[in-house]
C-alpha cells in the first residue's frame, strides 16, 4: 500500500474510533466528520468541481425535509401528543412499539427513510419513555427503516443507485430481496416491546424534553445538511481505497468489509461494488451487508443522524445496542447467504 492509501486507513480509524475516545469529538461530530471527509479528499486528490457541486446541493434535498417537517411536528405537537395517548387507551404499549417499527420500516421505501425517521422520533418524544428504552427502541426502528427503506428507489440513494447500475426496473429491490429483507423488519418488531419491558419505560422519564425552538429546527436542519456533506467528502475521498482493494475481495471477506458501511455513506460503496456481472447470489450478500452495518453507528445512515441528533443520543450508547444487534444480524445472514 502506498503513503496515501495507509493515510486512508488512519482516517478511518480515526472516524471509528474518534466518537468514542475523544468526548469533544463525541459533542461535535458532524463537524469532525466534515473534517475528515476534507482530509481524505486532500490526500487522495479527489476535489473537483463536480463534487463540491455534489456535497453543495445533494445536502438540500433532506435538510429541507427535516427542516420543513421540524415546523410541521412543532406546530402539530400538541394534536399529535393527544392522539398518540387517546391510542395508547385503546393499544397497550409494547403493541404500539412493536406496530411503530414494523410499519415504519415497511412504508420506508415509499415515504422515505428520512420521513420515516422524523415520524419515529417525534413518536418517541411523545410516548415518554425512559433514557435507556427511548436509545435502545430508536436504535432498532432504525434498523427497521434503513432495511425497509431498501425495497425501492424511493426510500433511498442506496436503491436507486443499485437498479440504475443493474439495469433494472423499479420493482427489482423489492422482487428480488424483499423475502430478506421484510422477516427481519417484524423480528425488530417483536424484539423492541421486549428491550422496553426489560427496561421498564414509564419510570426514569427523562427531563430534558420540551417543544423544540425555532432555533432548535433550524440548527438541526444545518447539522444534517453538514452531515450530509461530510458523507460525500468521505465517500469520495474513500474511492481509490474502495476500487483498489474492497472491490477486489472474495466475496465471504467482502461481506465483512462492508461494515465500513457504519461510518461511510452506503450508497458510495453501493456505486463502486455494484455491476450488471454480479449474479444475484453475490447482490444478496453485498446489500444485507451494507444495510445492516449502516444501523450499527449513527453516521451509517441517515436516520440514524436524524434521530441521534433529535433525540440527543451519544455516539456510545448508540453503540452499545448497534454494534451487537449488527453484528448478530450480520453472522445471521451470512450464514445464510455464504454458508448455506
Amino acid at each position: 500500500m502506498s503513503f496515501i492509501e495507509w493515510g486512508l486507513v488512519a482516517i478511518l480509524l480515526m472516524v471509528f474510533a474518534g466518537p468514542f475516545l475523544v468526548p469533544k469529538i463525541e459533542h461535535n461530530l458532524e463537524i469532525f466528520l466534515f473534517i475528515m471527509g476534507c482530509v481524505a479528499m486532500t490526500l487522495s486528490a479527489s476535489w473537483s468541481g463536480h463534487i463540491i457541486h455534489e456535497a453543495l446541493v445533494e445536502p438540500l434535498p433532506i435538510s429541507g425535509v427535516v427542516l420543513g417537517a421540524g415546523f410541521a411536528f412543532k406546530w402539530s405537537r400538541k394534536k399529535l401528543e393527544k392522539g398518540i395517548q387517546r391510542l395508547l387507551t385503546i393499544i397497550p404499549l409494547p403493541l404500539f412499539i412493536f406496530l411503530l417499527v414494523v410499519v415504519l420500516g415497511l412504508i420506508a421505501s415509499v415515504i422515505t427513510a428520512i420521513i420515516a425517521a422524523l415520524i419515529l422520533v417525534e413518536f418517541i418524544a411523545i410516548l415518554k419513555l425512559n433514557r435507556k428504552a427511548e436509545i435502545n427502541i430508536t436504535i432498532i426502528a432504525c434498523f427497521s427503516i434503513g432495511l425497509g427503506a431498501a425495497l425501492t428507489p424511493l426510500g433511498e440513494p442506496l436503491s436507486t443507485i443499485i437498479v440504475s447500475k443493474m439495469r433494472q426496473d423499479f420493482w427489482y429491490m423489492a422482487r428480488n430481496f424483499a423475502y430478506l429483507i421484510i422477516p427481519p423488519i417484524f423480528c425488530l418488531g417483536l424484539f423492541a416491546p421486549w428491550f422496553q419491558n426489560r427496561q421498564g419505560a414509564q419510570a426514569d422519564i427523562v427531563s430534558w424534553k420540551s417543544e423544540d425552538s425555532v432555533k432548535t429546527v433550524i440548527l438541526r436542519g444545518a447539522k444534517v445538511y453538514l452531515f450530509v456533506m461530510a458523507l460525500i467528502f468521505l465517500g469520495s475521498g474513500f474511492k481509490p481505497l474502495i476500487e483498489h482493494y474492497l472491490i477486489q475481495l472474495p466475496n465471504g471477506v467482502l461481506f465483512w468489509m462492508n461494515i465500513t458501511s457504519a461510518v461511510l455513506d452506503n450508497a458510495t460503496l453501493a456505486a463502486a461494488e455494484v455491476n450488471p456481472a454480479l449474479s444475484l447470489t453475490q447482490m444478496k450478500s453485498i446489500l444485507m451487508a451494507l444495510l445492516i452495518s449502516g444501523g450499527m453507528l449513527i453516521p451509517g445512515n441517515i436516520p440514524n443522524i436524524i434521530a441521534a441528533n433529535k433525540l440527543k443520543i451519544k455516539s456510545r450508547d448508540w453503540a452499545k445496542l448497534g454494534l451487537p444487534l449488527g453484528f448478530a444480524m450480520l453472522m445471521v445472514y451470512f450464514i445464510i447467504l455464504e454458508v448455506l
